[in-house]
C-alpha cells in the first residue's frame, strides 16, 4: 500500500526509519515487520524519495542473517560516508536463542560497509562487539554514529542501561570512539539522567548554532522527545514543549537538505484495527518537517509538498460564520461526506475565556457522532475525543465517561484569545492534526469510515475565518471543483 505521503509497504509495517541523505534523495532504511508467526527474522528494506509524496520501494536492503546468526533480527543503526566514498551501516544484532549474562536476549553492535552506493552490503562480523562493563548486555542497541568536526574522532552513541540502580531510572545514553570505524573504545556516558527505562535511537545534530539531542521513550510516555544545547557536550536543556508528536507517532529520526529538517516516524496501528485495540509496534511511515524557534524549540507540521498534494477544494463553512454558546455548546456540519483523503484548513477567531472549540471528523448528519480534535484554551492543549466512547454496559450512564479523551493523544499548545489555524490531513485510517503549523497530533481513525466535517465551540464563542476541505487533485480527474453551494452555514 503506498498511500501519498504516507508509505506502507504490502501486507507489513514501518519499524524505526534509519533516513539518509545524498545528493538531494532521502534513502529511508527501516524496520521491515511482517507481524509473521513463527518469527523469520527483522530485515531492513529502503524506500526512496525526493518530495515526501512518492515513495519508490527498493525491497530488502540489509537480510536477517539467519536462524543461528547474532543478527537474526537486524534492529535500529545508522548510515555514515567515511573518506573514501564508503558507506558504513552500523546496526543492532539479536537473536532470542542468545542470552546474555542477565538471561535476556543479547544485543551487539554490528557492522557493514557498501561500496555500491548502498545497493549492497557486505558484513563484518569481527567489529561485532556488546555492552561494556557497567551495562546491561540485554540493552546494548540502536548505535548513531556521526563525525564530531572538532576532533576529527567518530563517536557512537549507544541506547543502554545502568547495570544496576531502580530498574526505570537506568536509561543512559553510552558512547564509544572511534579513528577508523572498525575499532571502538568506550569513553564517558554521551547523556545519563538516570530518569526513564531507555533511551531508543538516539541521535545528536547541530542546526544554526544549536545541538539538539533526539531519543524515544516508554517510560513516562510513549514518544519521543529532544532537548538542546549550545554545545555537543551539553547541558542538554528542556524546551517548554519536549515531545515531537503524540503517543502513535514513535522512533523519529531526522535528516536535512537544503537547510531543511525532516524527522521520519512511523504511526503505530492498533490491534483488530478497532479504535480501542492496544497500540501495536510499527505502523505506517509519516514525515515531519520541524522549523527552528529563537530559544532553539521546534515547531512541526507535515511538509509543504505533501499539504500541496490537497488542491481541490470540495466543500466549506461560509467564511466570518459565528459560532456562540457561552453557557452550551454550538456547531455546523458541513452538507455532504468528506472524501476517504482529505486536508481540512480552519482558521478561527477565538474570544476570550473560551472553554473549547475544534474540528469534527467524519461526523453523523447531526454531529452527534464523530470523531473530535478539541482545542481547549483553558488547559492549553489539544486532546483527540470521539463519540460514542466504549460502552461498558447496556445501561444509559454505562460509558466511558470518566475518560475525558483519548488520554495517551494529548499535546501542550499555546491558545490566547486571537487567530489560530488547525490542519489536518486525513489518509484512510490515518490522521494528522497541527495546530498553527506548530504541535502535530497524530492517530489512526478506525471505526467510523465515512462521514462529513464540522466546526463547533463550547462555552464560548470563536469566529470560522475559513474552514476548507480539499482532496488530492487528480490529473485523470476531469471533474469540476465543487460550488458555492457545498458552503455550509449554522
Amino acid at each position: 500500500m503506498d498511500r501519498r505521503g504516507f508509505f506502507q509497504p504490502h501486507h507489513a509495517w514501518v519499524g524505526d526509519v534509519i533516513p539518509w541523505q545524498e545528493d538531494g534523495t532521502f534513502h529511508l532504511f527501516y524496520l521491515h515487520e511482517s507481524r509473521r508467526v513463527p518469527r523469520t527474522g527483522m530485515p531492513w528494506h529502503r524506500v526512496v524519495t525526493d518530495d515526501f509524496v512518492h515513495f519508490e520501494d527498493e525491497g530488502i536492503a540489509l537480510p536477517s542473517g539467519g536462524p543461528d546468526a547474532p543478527d537474526f533480527n537486524v534492529y535500529t543503526g545508522s548510515i555514515v560516508l567515511d573518506d573514501d566514498g564508503v558507506h558504513h551501516v552500523f546496526y543492532t544484532g539479536q537473536n532470542p536463542g542468545r542470552l546474555g549474562a542477565d538471561g535476556l536476549p543479547l544485543q551487539l553492535v554490528m557492522h557493514a560497509t557498501s561500496h555500491d552506493e548502498m545497493r549492497t552490503w557486505s558484513r563484518h562480523p569481527e567489529d561485532t562487539f556488546g555492552a561494556t562493563p557497567g551495562y546491561e548486555t540485554a540493552d546494548w542497541r540502536d548505535p548513531f554514529v556521526f563525525r564530531d568536526a572538532e576532533t576529527g574522532v567518530w563517536r557512537m552513541l549507544v541506547t543502554a542501561r545502568h547495570a544496576d540502580g531502580p530498574s526505570r531510572r537506568r536509561g543512559v545514553i553510552a558512547q564509544c570512539v572511534s579513528t577508523d570505524l572498525q575499532h571502538w573504545e568506550p569513553a564517558a556516558p554521551f547523556w545519563d539522567p538516570r530518569r526513564y527505562l531507555a533511551h531508543e535511537c538516539p541521535e545528536v545534530f547541530e542546526w544554526n548554532g544549536w545541538w539538539y539531542l533526539v531519543w524515544s521513550e516508554f517510560s513516562e510516555t510513549f514518544t519521543t522527545r529532544y532537548r538542546v544545547s549550545r554545545s555537543l557536550q551539553g547541558p542538554w536543556l528542556v524546551p517548554e514543549n519536549d515531545t515531537v508528536d503524540g503517543r502513535a507517532y514513535y522512533a523519529a529520526k531526522s535528516a536535512e537538505r537544503d537547510g531543511r529538517r525532516f524527522f521520519f516516524g512511523w504511526i503505530s496501528t492498533r490491534e483488530g484495527g478497532v479504535d480501542d485495540g492496544a497500540w501495536q509496534w510499527a505502523g505506517t511511515l509519516s514525515v515531519l518537517e520541524a522549523e527552528q524557534n529563537s530559544d532553539g524549540s521546534l515547531r512541526f507540521h507535515p511538509p509543504r509538498e505533501l499539504a500541496a498534494t490537497f488542491t481541490e477544494p470540495v466543500t466549506g463553512i461560509a467564511s466570518a460564520t459565528i459560532l456562540s454558546a457561552p453557557e452550551g455548546y454550538a456547531d455546523v456540519i458541513l452538507p455532504a461526506d468528506a472524501p476517504s483523503s482529505f486536508r481540512v484548513d480552519a482558521r478561527f477567531d477565538v474570544a476570550a475565556d473560551t472553554t473549547e472549540f475544534g474540528v469534527l471528523l467524519r461526523a453523523g448528519e447531526d454531529g452527534g457522532e464523530s470523531y473530535v480534535l478539541r482545542l481547549e484554551p483553558r488547559r492549553h492543549r489539544l486532546v483527540f475525543d470521539r463519540w460514542p466512547r466504549r460502552t461498558t454496559g447496556g445501561e444509559q450512564w454505562q460509558i466511558s465517561g470518566d475518560v475525558p479523551h483519548a488520554v495517551e493523544l494529548e499535546r501542550p499548545v499555546a491558545l490566547p484569545p486571537g487567530p489560530h489555524r488547525l490542519t489536518v490531513i486525513v489518509d484512510g485510517d490515518v490522521c494528522v492534526a497541527t495546530v498553527d503549523d506548530a504541535v502535530t497530533l497524530s492517530t489512526r481513525l478506525y471505526d467510523r469510515t465515512t462521514g462529513r466535517v464540522g466546526a463547533f465551540v463550547g462555552e464560548g464563542t470563536v469566529v470560522v475565518s475559513s474552514l476548507t476541505v480539499s482532496e488530492r487533485h487528480d490529473p485523470a480527474d476531469a471533474s469540476t471543483p465543487a460550488s458555492d453551494a457545498l458552503l455550509a452555514t449554522p
